[in-house]
């Protein structure tokens, strides 16, 4: 098997807020070449790596707003997060827990600091993606997962602890728990000290890793450290990441659509003519309807 090679490794860029609780570094798209079309499906990471919040009696967070033409999967890894949208879908994910919420035809969503964690406050650290849909699923109706940390699939991967969480896709012979539209992987691997992890995708899938805790190497070559994102060529098929302390590493690998992709801030479509008629859409409230 040909090896799979690290293109880049990116620093985490300047922080930014989105609505007042979520302090994320923007990885996908970012620089060194990374447009929507890079990672394809995968067209947005924002990662809030981890940062203290305060307690506070008012939750912060993101009020209302609209998505249409895509998924978002919202990872938590520290702290824990309240949503609802219109068509009815909500609830509260907490350290480990995934929200995959696929928007497809229109929805509203809103998203904040669980009530009990803005009241004690602590550390915060989430990844939020957005995953594109296939044009023939893009106004599908909209649906949501919740998968609860104890739900979602493991693999072991050695006798000393480490193994691989399975949230889409397959690993070896584990599948994940979440349904998705295209081929993709989404993988947490939690590796002890010295742990390894042996990872193989097709050729052509576009394919990445963020390090979440610690830090590894990948290919006894590359070291990616905690917060840095770990850019795959297109040219091989198979690579190994070894911790050298404990890590939590996010694995993404997916088939490009290789369909075109036309964003206007919430709405991810395939031209300017369906970006314009999501906007009317929005406007003349066929999203639903949801409280502030």
């Amino acid at each position: 098997m040909a090896t799979k090679n690290i293109e880049a490794i990116i620093n985490p860029r300047t922080p930014h807020f989105v609505g007042d609780g979520f302090r994320v570094h923007n990885f996908i798209p970012s620089g060194n070449n990374m447009g929507s079309k890079r990672m394809d499906p995968f067209i947005l990471l924002d990662y809030n790596s981890k940062f203290y919040f305060p307690p506070t009696d008012k939750p912060r967070g993101v009020s209302v707003h609209p998505h249409r033409g895509f998924e978002t999967v919202t990872i938590a890894y520290k702290g824990s997060v309240s949503h609802n949208d219109s068509s009815g879908g909500g609830g509260t994910i907490a350290e480990g827990d995934v929200q995959w919420m696929t928007a497809a035809s229109g929805i509203l969503h809103k998203e904040y600091h669980a009530e009990e964690f803005s009241k004690t406050g602590g550390d915060f650290q989430m990844v939020q993606l957005w995953v594109n849909l296939p044009t023939k699923d893009k106004m599908s109706t909209p649906k949501y997962q919740a998968l609860s940390n104890k739900d979602i699939a493991r693999h072991p991967l050695d006798n000393n602890g480490s193994f691989m969480e399975v949230i889409a896709g397959t690993y070896n012979s584990t599948t994940g728990s979440a349904s998705t539209f295209s081929p993709v992987h989404v993988f947490n691997a939690h590796l002890k000290q010295n742990g390894k992890a042996s990872l193989d995708f097709p050729a052509h899938y576009n394919t990445a890793l963020l390090v979440i805790e610690g830090q590894v190497t990948v290919n006894d070559k590359d070291i990616i450290p905690s917060d840095h994102f770990g850019l795959f060529k297109n040219d091989g098929t198979s690579f190994e990441i070894e911790a050298s302390s404990d890590a939590v590493v996010l694995i993404l690998s997916g088939e490009p659509l290789n369909e075109p992709i036309v964003s206007h801030g919430p709405f991810v479509m395939n031209s300017h003519q369906e970006i314009m008629q999501a906007i009317d859409d929005y406007n003349a409230g066929k999203f639903g309807h949801l409280e502030e």
